[in-house]
């Protein structure tokens, strides 16, 4: 019996050490995996996009791709080409545009912040969008309301006519 609960003690320690080494070994491989993606692959390029301003157009290219597949034919009729439209509004080339989204992508821990960024910009932008419609349908509801019960009150308030005997008896 002391056998027995000395043989179950060890059996709880061994398995409290297994626990721990893999818990060990979880956290060393995601320590290896996480320096690994912040190591520089490729070195930046002379003329690097910063971070900010490259945020800013991913998030103009977000908007525009969306505008253009959900209505190609307005940025047609307004004679907007995507790309050229972001060089010259963010004075960039297209060789520096790639240089530098290729090197940004090389960091995916720098990317995914960058996207992660635009994704709240986005929501933030389709919550003010949704409230501002709410509003006007609130304000139109409103209006309604007043309109009609302006109608009530004037049907309530006013007299029917009161035809002569002659125009009375025309009806009939």
């Amino acid at each position: 019996m002391i056998m027995e609960f000395f043989h179950q003690k060890r059996m709880q320690k061994d398995s409290l050490l297994i626990d721990r080494l893999k818990k060990t070994r979880v956290f060393l491989l995601s320590l290896m995996f996480l320096s690994s993606c912040a190591e520089k692959v490729i070195e930046p390029p002379e003329n690097l996009i910063t971070k900010d301003k490259m945020t800013n157009i991913l998030y103009d290219l977000a908007l525009l791709n969306s505008a253009n597949s959900t209505n190609p034919n307005a940025l047609k009729n307004n004679s907007v080409e995507i790309m050229p439209y972001i060089f010259e509004k963010y004075n960039i080339d297209s060789i520096q545009f790639s240089q530098s989204d290729i090197y940004y992508a090389s960091i995916p821990l720098e990317y995914e912040v960058m996207y992660k960024t635009i994704q709240s910009r986005l929501e933030n932008e389709v919550k003010l969008i949704d409230e501002a419609r709410q509003e006007k349908t609130t304000k139109a509801r409103e209006k309604a309301d007043q309109v009609r019960d302006s109608l009530k009150k004037a049907s309530m308030n006013s007299k029917p006519p009161v035809l002569s005997k002659k125009e009375s008896n025309s009806s009939e």
